[in-house]
C-alpha cells in the first residue's frame, strides 16, 4: 500500500508541529525545514485546520501549532482524512473498473483484508508514537526568525 505525498506532507507537518511546542509555526518554515513548495502546504494545512488536527492564526504573529495534544492525535484517524480513497487496484473503483475478471477474482476480498489490517496497525499509534520515534532528524527544529516570516 503506498499512501498519497499529500497525506505524506500532512504528518511531516503535524510531526514538525509535535516536536516544536514552544512557538507557533508557519507555512514558510515548515516549507524551508523539509523542502517541500509551500504552495503544496498551504492545501494541507488548510484541511488540516478543517479537520481539527491544527489551529491556525492569521496575522503578523500568526501560525499553526496542534489543536490537540500528539497522544490524543491518531495516525489512523490522520490517514483517513487525507487520503482520497484507498483504491490500491482497479476493482476497487466501481466508477473505472474494466478489470474483465473483477467478477470471479478473490484479490479483492484480500488486497481489502490487507488494508483493514494495515489502518489496524495505524490506529493503534499517535503522533506522539511518532515523535518518540523520530530521533534521528538532522536538521534542528528552531530557524532563525528571519525564516519565520509568512
Amino acid at each position: 500500500m503506498q499512501l498519497t505525498q499529500y497525506t505524506d506532507y500532512s504528518l511531516r507537518v503535524l510531526i514538525y508541529l509535535a516536536r516544536k511546542t514552544e512557538d507557533l509555526s508557519t507555512v514558510s518554515e515548515i516549507a524551508e525545514y523539509h523542502g517541500i513548495s509551500r504552495n503544496h502546504l498551504v492545501k494541507v494545512i488548510h484541511n488540516l485546520s478543517l479537520k481539527g488536527f491544527i489551529l491556525t492564526m492569521r496575522g503578523r504573529n500568526g501560525g499553526m501549532r496542534l489543536a490537540r495534544p500528539p497522544s490524543k492525535i491518531i495516525l489512523g484517524d490522520v490517514i483517513r482524512n487525507t487520503e482520497p480513497n484507498f483504491n490500491i487496484a482497479e476493482c476497487f473503483n466501481d466508477a473505472n473498473n474494466c478489470c474483465v475478471i473483477t467478477r470471479n477474482c478473490d484479490l479483492k476480498s484480500i488486497f481489502r483484508e490487507a488494508q483493514m489490517g494495515f489502518m489496524k496497525v495505524m490506529d493503534k499509534y499517535t503522533l506522539a508514537d511518532a515523535v518518540a520515534r523520530d530521533r534521528s532528524m538532522s536538521k534542528p527544529i528552531s530557524l532563525p526568525s528571519a525564516a519565520r516570516s509568512g
